[in-house]
């Protein structure tokens, strides 16, 4: 089976890898998105995808826009592939692309489709609160993510998974997944399964105002929403930014959810759970581990915290190195903030 592998951020890698390491199968060629200027020095970088494919030497293709580019898609119809496959590519296929592979273009989408359709399933699923996710190979057609479901396989949420823990989960079971795709699909034994459209449910592009912490919202609700977007989620602290990189949200709902090394914090509850305050307050500061924070509903742990310009630090070096105390409230005035919006190339 001739391929040519469409994909971009490091969780296209693994199956990148797995296509380069499979037997029976010719690699042609990567199409990646060009080269960004990022970090201080605003240098040309290139895709994850596209460091693999020059240790490789496989031929790559960069096109601004793909299916405006004539140059290219003829070289991708010169080729003679028997399937594309993409995996978050970051460009919409055109239908002269979709068109041109005899078996199509197979997409690794990282959802249970219908679910969460669109470019960041991912960081949606864990700001909704998802219990499950997973895997689903899809038979592209000129439709968001609407093509005929392949196979699919799914995988728990934990409570304390953020988008690069799931995210590296989810790679490696996508590049499974899709070499079991290939080889039915060559068998002639895979049958393309249409979409439930009335099911479906949407992940659309990531905004700047995803970011800001609300400490009205409950406890799990701004967990999830730092797990989510992490590590972009954000609040002010003495007028400055402070972003909030990971949590525990507190109380007896949780305690069954969370490894081994963190049942400690069970014995504080007796004492935390009758502390009141306003949202954003710091209610107490448990010793090597960090800040307890009052929201709208519940108690919130901040276990690691970045504050504009300094490195990250765990809750308790930070409460310590600000000398932090009891009544301090954060979230009390809104900064310029340099955001990272975390788009399907970033993960």
């Amino acid at each position: 089976m001739r391929v040519i592998f469409f994909g971009t951020p490091q969780f296209a890698v693994p199956t990148l890898n797995a296509l380069l390491q499979s037997e029976g199968r010719s690699l042609l060629g990567v199409v990646t998105q060009p080269d960004k200027r990022r970090g201080r020095g605003k240098q040309m970088i290139p895709s994850p995808v596209k460091e693999v494919a020059l240790a490789e030497n496989l031929p790559i293709w960069q096109p601004a826009r793909l299916r405006k580019d004539v140059e290219t898609i003829a070289a991708l119809k010169a080729a003679e592939a028997d399937v594309f496959v993409v995996v978050a590519y970051g460009q919409i296929l055109s239908p002269e692309i979709l068109a041109i592979p005899k078996f199509g273009c197979i997409n690794v989408h990282g959802s249970l489709l219908p679910q969460y359709r669109g470019a960041a399933p991912m960081q949606w699923a864990l700001y909704n609160g998802d219990r499950q996710t997973g895997i689903t190979t899809m038979l592209m057609d000129e439709g968001m993510d609407t093509g005929a479901s392949l196979l699919k396989i799914s995988t728990p949420i934990q409570l304390l998974d953020n988008i690069q823990s799931l995210g590296a989960r989810l790679a490696q079971d996508g590049a499974n997944l899709l070499l079991a795709t290939l080889s039915q699909l060559e068998q002639g034994t895979i049958t393309p399964i249409p979409q439930d459209s009335q099911a479906a449910t949407y992940a659309p592009l990531l905004k700047k105002s995803d970011f800001s912490l609300d400490w009205q919202r409950s406890a799990i609700a701004i967990h999830n929403q730092v797990r989510g977007f992490y590590a972009n989620g954000w609040t002010t602290f003495r007028e400055q930014t402070l972003k909030v990189l990971a949590t525990i949200p507190l109380g007896e709902d949780y305690w069954p959810q969370l490894p081994e090394r963190f049942q400690e914090l069970v014995k504080h509850w007796p004492d935390l759970q009758w502390l009141t305050g306003q949202p954003g307050e710091v209610v107490a500061i448990l010793k090597n581990w960090g800040p307890v924070v009052r929201t709208g509903d519940g108690l919130l742990l901040l276990t690691e915290v970045q504050l504009a310009g300094k490195r990250v630090q765990s809750g308790g070096d930070w409460v310590n190195g600000t000398h932090l105390q009891r009544g301090e409230v954060l979230g009390s005035t809104t900064p310029n903030i340099d955001y990272r919006v975390p788009q399907s190339d970033r993960l």
